[in-house]
């Protein structure tokens, strides 16, 4: 597991290189605020997209995805492990009704670690194929990142309705809204990024 968030977070450090620059920390952060703009939790990408654009590195939008991209799986992942660690609190002490309501959420959360883990392969590939299979490989990744979004919700909807009481609903909603927040923020910047490099081809296209 450890070995797993090393290798994403040392995917999320490299996955952008040189790009034009950004000459000065307010059109650093304006350039980022532009990009989030699309996004329902402006703010939250903002926080998410900032610490990887400086002065002399400004990723595309492509890249700017994949970093949300990877923001996002890291942090369903470590929600994963956090759920997982509850729901065996609830077995030991025989609390069936609120383990039963987190193993179901864990489940859907686990669902939405293989989605976002796919989306990230596709984009990966739609790079490595430059144009060839885009509209293809476009809806693979906007799916994917959808389907995460119905399971993080499905798992919200599992510890809502008092399933669970106490201190652990409210930490485990926190951390699988700021997945779901995440998710919603990587498929909006993915689609501005989509429709754009679609149209530029049609503009380019003679």
């Amino acid at each position: 597991m450890a070995h797993t968030f090393l290798s994403l977070l040392v995917l999320l450090l490299t996955t952008f290189t040189l790009n034009p620059t950004v000459k000065c920390a307010s059109r650093v952060r304006a350039y980022v605020e532009q990009q989030c703009r699309p996004t329902l939790y402006t703010n939250l990408c903002i926080r998410t997209l900032l610490p990887f654009v400086s002065k002399s590195n400004a990723p595309d939008p492509e890249q700017l995805t994949r970093i949300s991209l990877t923001t996002c799986l890291i942090k369903a992942r470590l929600t994963k492990a956090y759920v997982n660690t509850v729901a065996q609190e609830f077995n030991k002490t025989k609390n069936a009704r609120y383990y039963e309501a987190v193993t179901d959420c864990l489940s859907q959360i686990n669902d939405g670690v293989n989605q976002i883990t796919q989306s990230l392969k596709e984009q990966k590939r739609m790079a490595h194929d430059a144009e060839k299979y885009f509209s293809w490989h476009q809806s693979n990744v906007q799916t994917w990142v959808s389907t995460a979004l119905t399971d993080v919700t499905t798992c919200l909807d599992r510890i809502s309705d008092k399933a669970i009481g106490g201190k652990e609903k409210g930490r485990i909603k926190a951390r699988v809204l700021n997945v779901k927040h995440l998710a919603s923020n990587a498929l909006a910047l993915f689609n501005r990024f989509a429709s754009r490099h679609r149209g530029s081809r049609r503009v380019k296209t003679p």
